[in-house]
């Protein structure tokens, strides 16, 4: 088979095929990443850090290359991927920081105490060691942050695992030209070509070879819930299961209390519209329903509000989507929205690749009752919810049951109220916002991106900030070790 790079506006086929990767393709790729992790893993911090800084160097250099071949391929704006490339720098270079700072060789030393157990016992060392080479599948939604040196790369790098990255198949000159650059810097600083692959393709089954391939160690993924979950089970029907660290699908609930409605409705309607429009809706934060409190005291404002952000959304312009297929799908979602019972508010159907912004309504019976209006809606689009009560607002949070993010507007005192929602948000969430809006995932160290399923496959893990590292660590116990051995102060031999 073949893979071919589009026009992301005309759908215009642009430039000649690329093949797509064999079997045999793969094996090779792994076996390479393999081969330089024996050396990959034990190297030093200051290895590793250099390495990330000149993959970073090497983006920026190549900034006028590659911002064009990527708004060819994605639409998304020269402003926005200007932006994006910048944030993939700062990416890359912030994990170098973090393995010059030894944090990937931290270790806890348990001196001996003499007697037997459970008083005493020998000395003990825990460290860490990274897992091995890791399948690292590029998003579509982001072509520098989440792609083949986006942040799933850079911490796996830090934490001295090699990377088989499978491109997306929605940019892949795009991906073809970042790996040409990452070769050259893996040449000029004497580091095996191994220590980052690339193998490619729009079949399923590259990336089921890849994710099965006996010396793939982990799996990482940004995308839909549907292929998350796909490649979650092959990851663990494998005869050795391994870790797959999915980041999927979210509905990113706002719940709007009436106060806030009420002194700042304009404003948060503004800010709204222009977060759920954001990129066209194709953000993994972006906001899917807003929760409403709806009793006869704040219908007016609810009414209000609602009007205010019909008539802001409808301002947007949202520009062409990624691909053709997630456009198709984007109507296909709206149009089970309206079958389930969703009222619609704002709905102008128009057959272009850059869609029209949606909204919808619906009560919170309906909503509960229909499954399929608790699904991501890829795309510029969202719902609102009106709930008759507090109770009933925490009872919608969960039966969407897991989500990147919640945020509550309005939750600033302390009531019994604000601390069911806030009980309720967290439960469901790995970031609860109580101000601004969810698009938008800071690099830092206090950053969590990663929920419960269905918006992440790994709960306990983040894919973005400094924590992004630990997921490709594996803790190992030393006991009564060699002086040789921790002398290593952590690092693996």
């Amino acid at each position: 088979m073949s893979l071919q790079s589009f026009n992301a506006r005309t759908g215009q086929a642009v430039g000649a095929a690329l093949p797509e990767s064999s079997a045999a393709d793969i094996d090779s790729a792994v076996q390479a990443a393999a081969q330089a992790f024996v050396t990959w893993s034990s190297s030093t911090g200051g290895e590793r850090a250099a390495l990330l800084r000149a993959l970073a160097s090497g983006l920026e250099a190549q900034r006028e290359v590659l911002v064009p071949l990527a708004d060819e391929e994605t639409a998304l704006g020269p402003i926005r991927l200007n932006g994006e490339l910048d944030r993939t720098a700062f990416q890359l270079r912030r994990f170098a920081d973090i393995a010059e700072r030894g944090q990937p060789f931290a270790f806890t030393d348990d001196p001996a105490v003499p007697g037997a157990p459970p008083t005493g016992h020998p000395a003990l060392v825990r460290q860490r060691v990274p897992l091995g080479p890791v399948a690292m599948f590029a998003a579509s939604n982001f072509p520098f942050a989440f792609s083949v040196l986006g942040g799933d790369s850079a911490s796996a790098l830090a934490a001295g695992c090699t990377l088989v990255v499978k491109a997306h198949p929605g940019h892949p000159r795009l991906s073809q030209q970042v790996f040409g650059m990452i070769q050259a810097v893996l040449q000029a600083q004497g580091l095996p070509a191994g220590v980052i692959t690339l193998v490619q393709g729009a079949s399923i089954d590259v990336g089921v070879t890849l994710i099965r391939h006996p010396l793939i160690a982990a799996g990482a993924f940004t995308g839909s819930t549907r292929g998350g979950a796909a490649l979650q089970a092959q990851a663990n029907a494998r005869p050795r299961a391994i870790p797959f660290y999915g980041e999927l699908g979210s509905v990113n609930p706002i719940v709007a209390l009436p106060h806030m409605l009420a002194t700042k409705g304009e404003e948060l309607a503004n800010g709204l519209a222009a977060s759920i429009a954001m990129g066209c809706g194709q953000f993994c934060t972006s906001p899917g329903i807003i929760v409403l409190l709806d009793n006869d005291a704040s219908r007016a404002g609810n009414d209000l509000f609602v009007g205010h952000l019909t008539t802001a959304l409808k301002a947007q312009q949202p520009h062409a989507m990624l691909t053709v297929g997630m456009r198709r799908a984007l109507d296909a979602s709206i149009a089970q929205n309206l079958k389930a019972g969703v009222a619609p508010l704002l709905h102008e159907p128009v057959d272009t690749t850059a869609p029209r912004p949606f909204l919808g309504q619906v009560d919170a019976k309906t909503f509960m009752a229909e499954k399929v209006l608790h699904d991501e809606v890829f795309g510029p689009a969202s719902l609102v919810v009106r709930c008759a009560s507090i109770a009933q607002i925490v009872a919608v949070l969960e039966t969407i049951a897991g989500s990147l993010t919640v945020t509550l507007w309005g939750a600033d005192e302390d009531t019994v109220d604000n601390r069911a929602l806030v009980r309720a948000a967290t439960l469901i969430a790995g970031r609860v916002l109580f101000a601004g809006v969810p698009t938008g995932v800071a690099v830092s160290a206090g950053q969590q991106h990663g929920g419960p399923w269905p918006s992440s496959s790994q709960p306990m893990t983040t894919s973005v900030g400094d924590a992004a590292l630990d997921r490709f660590l594996r803790p190992v116990a030393l006991q009564d070790a060699p002086s040789w051995l921790l002398q290593r102060q952590g690092r693996p031999c």
